[in-house]
């Protein structure tokens, strides 16, 4: 007996739909529920232990994985079953995962799952923007202690009109491709990638999609109160005592301001901040300490973010002694490394990239095999956060998500800015050596030094800034701060970073953690990274002003030939035999793919000399030379016989073609060596196909002068017609 369903629909305004249901599927989960829109449907389970872990953070794990089976394939590989998630499923867990976290209670410490799979694809629809719809829904059928309903929804604009959810296809002509995530009060987190537009723009399109965002919340509710709206657990709230809280705070408040304002270095001020803390600790008895040394550290962290937070809100001072606005001092270098195909440092403050670049051909390209999406990219992005960057030992496995989500941030940075016509595959990698306040920013800039540094022709140059908001409810008091430090990214309001051109903003990423942000703030602050962005640009312009003319001496040289599809196989040859000879003889890399829309051979050669990609380039001439009729031709004689010789022609060494013994002179010819011998070079005139031998015919009696008849010899159109015998075109008789 199928269990009763309950169902609430969400109209996208276009004829689109997606429908929440819930009562059939992952019953014994806490809660679950199945999204669909078109053929894609995502299911999501959540479960929440009841029992708080020893941990003093909220244990919690997002999970999103796409079943090949969903889309009716096979996984690739040699194990035919799905592995390690891949980097586009994690960039969606951390999407969902930064507009969840934050609205579970601080005290609550139990063991948190939510687990989002895509069951059934569909090629309109692409299913990571859903996917924090999924697990709102779901949660609002269990009874978590959350907050609020929240979604998820991508925007996208086309011929300046926005769009919500718009399809992969759309999104090729979109000149915004941007993530949201909200509750029906406030946008919580915004990620993305833009075609230089300006802030105001960026703005009118998160309150787009918040309206969308208002309406799947809505319907949420509703799908929760018809399921019947479960009791919110209890829980064990964690421990606290308000008179242990004020006595610390005014032990330590006045002694962190001090040191707070002294604006000393990362390392001078985390070491006086750790003795105020043990001198606080100091206080209390060994047993006191046993029985709540635990509140003693939280107390005092409270205590030091107040104080930290006031001094910025009062006096406009930062942690490092920096007003507001101003950014850190920052110095650059270019050709850093003298092996890679392009390098660049870039240093502001405590913060340190080093990036390279690598180029290649079409089959160095990042392959992306995913359910939802097959592709490859040309140009990728990969960043390293090291423990060393931050003083730190720890054991390293594997990349991080954090490492996948701060390189595919710099990468949407920089893309647009490639060139079309590029004819590499690009790898940057950045690694990251020193770290207080976003590396990611930081990988942005070394990033476009390195690529101009490597002779790749960037648009535009791109730099990144990240940003900071320290806000007062009560007062409505509030500070923007550029350039943020590690310390001010945990005790501000919204964290935020903004990358751009000259011209406009290419990509973003924001984490607003206050209700109500007013978007006359928001503006306020992108306003304000736009000057720190310029400031940065300048720095990185001064250091190299524009993209260097070539590729560096021992970097690759890419050439890219177009050659008819009938030619492919002869310039592969048998087995690959004549491709493989040419590589090996050359030095070159040549990589052929075929368009699959005119059926050509797009040839890439990749040589590091020239002189072997010349030879290549020849040898595709050679073997795609079409002469043409009545053109005059330099060939050389490389065989001789008895009724010809055999040339070759100079300009397509390797094409031959027959010069007939009767076109070699106006005069009877008894033997080729007579007139021409091995090796000579001379000029033949080209006929095209003899309609009586179907075979190529050239001439080299053409180009001589013809010679005098004798004198008294008339030509057979001289003879009167009277004297030609006639044809008998009678039939013999049998």
């Amino acid at each position: 007996m199928i269990p009763k369903v309950y169902r609430e629909v969400i109209d996208l305004g276009d004829g689109r739909e997606i429908s929440l249901e819930t009562g059939k599927l992952a019953k014994q989960a806490h809660g679950s529920v199945v999204v669909q829109s078109g053929k894609c449907m995502l299911l999501c389970t959540v479960v929440s232990n009841y029992k708080a872990a020893d941990v003093d953070f909220l244990p919690l794990t997002v999970d999103y994985r796409e079943k090949f089976a969903a889309a009716g394939r096979y996984p690739g590989g040699f194990f035919k079953r799905e592995a390690r998630p891949s980097d586009g499923e994690v960039l969606t867990m951390r999407l969902v995962d930064r507009v969840l976290r934050p609205l579970f209670p601080k005290d609550y410490h139990s063991e948190t799952q939510v687990m989002i799979q895509l069951m059934s694809h569909d090629e309109d629809v692409m299913p990571d923007a859903m996917a924090g719809l999924a697990a709102s829904a779901a949660i609002q059928l269990s009874d978590f202690p959350f907050e609020c309903a929240i979604s998820e929804a991508r925007v996208g604009r086309i011929n300046g009109e926005f769009i919500i959810n718009p399809t992969r296809a759309q999104l090729e002509e979109s000149d915004i491709d941007m993530m949201i995530g909200a509750s029906a009060d406030s946008v919580m987190m915004v990620e993305g990638e833009m075609d230089e537009i300006s802030e105001e723009e960026m703005t009118e399109a998160i309150k787009f999609a918040h309206e969308a965002i208002k309406i799947q919340c809505a319907a949420q509710e509703r799908l929760a109160e018809a399921f019947g709206r479960k009791e919110v657990r209890e829980y064990e709230p964690e421990r606290n005592d308000e008179e242990l809280a004020k006595k610390i705070h005014d032990m330590a408040y006045d002694k962190v301001y001090a040191v707070a304002k002294q604006g000393s270095s990362k390392h001078e001020r985390g070491a006086a901040f750790a003795e105020i803390k043990e001198e606080i600790k100091a206080t209390f008895s060994e047993e006191e300490l046993e029985d709540f040394g635990d509140l003693v550290s939280k107390y005092y962290s409270k205590a030091e973010k107040a104080a930290v937070r006031d001094l910025t809100l009062n006096e406009g001072l930062r942690l490092d002694g920096r007003k507001t606005t101003e950014i850190r001092p920052i110095w650059c270098e270019v050709d850093y490394l003298p092996s890679t195909h392009g390098s660049s440092i870039f240093t502001r403050g405590e913060t340190q990239a080093l990036a390279t670049v690598t180029l290649g051909t079409s089959r160095e390209a990042n392959q992306i095999d995913m359910p939802s999406y097959e592709g490859e990219e040309t140009f990728y992005l990969h960043y390293n956060f090291p423990p060393f960057s931050t003083g730190e030992a720890r054991p390293i496995r594997g990349t991080s998500r954090r490492e996948v989500g701060h390189g595919n941030l710099a990468q949407r940075a920089l893309k647009g800015m490639i060139p079309n016509d590029c004819p590499y595959t690009v790898r940057v990698v950045s690694e990251v050596l020193e770290s207080n306040g976003s590396s990611s920013m930081a990988t942005v800039c070394s990033g476009t030094m390195a690529l101009m540094d490597a002779g790749v022709q960037l648009k535009k140059p791109v730099s990144g800034i990240a940003m900071g908001l320290i806000s007062d409810a009560d007062s409505g008091n509030y500070a923007v701060l550029s350039d943020i430090l590690g310390d001010e990214d945990h005790l501000g309001d919204m964290d935020f970073k903004v990358t751009g051109t000259a011209d406009g903003i290419t990509a973003c990423q924001m984490d607003i953690k206050v209700k109500g942000l007013s978007y006359e703030i928001l503006v306020n602050a992108l306003n304000q990274a736009r000057d720190g962005r310029l400031h940065i640009l300048e720095k990185l312009t001064d250091t190299i002003e524009k993209p260097n003319n070539d590729v560096k001496a021992h970097a690759p040289k890419m050439v890219t030939r177009t050659i008819p599809g009938e030619y492919i196989g002869a310039l592969i040859g048998p087995g690959g035999k004549v491709i493989q000879e040419l590589q090996k003889t050359t030095g070159t890399t040549i990589v052929i793919n075929e368009d699959p829309v005119t059926e050509e051979g797009i040839v890439e050669i990749l040589g590091t000399g020239q002189e072997g990609i010349e030879a290549v380039l020849a040898k595709i001439d050679s073997i795609t030379f079409k002469p043409v009729v009545g053109s005059i031709y330099e060939v050389k004689v490389v065989k001789m016989l008895d009724f010809g010789a055999v040339v070759e022609y100079m300009d397509a060494p390797g094409n031959e073609v027959l010069l007939h013994v009767s076109e070699l002179a106006w005069e009877r010819t008894e033997n080729v060596s007579d007139v021409v011998n091995m090796g000579d070079v001379m000029d033949v005139k080209y006929f095209g196909i003899d309609s009586r031998t179907r075979k190529e015919k050239v001439s080299r009696k053409a180009l001589l002068p013809r010679p005098p008849r004798p004198e008294g010899s008339k030509s057979r159109d001289d003879k009167p017609r009277g004297d030609r015998k006639p044809r008998n075109n009678d039939k013999k008789e049998n």
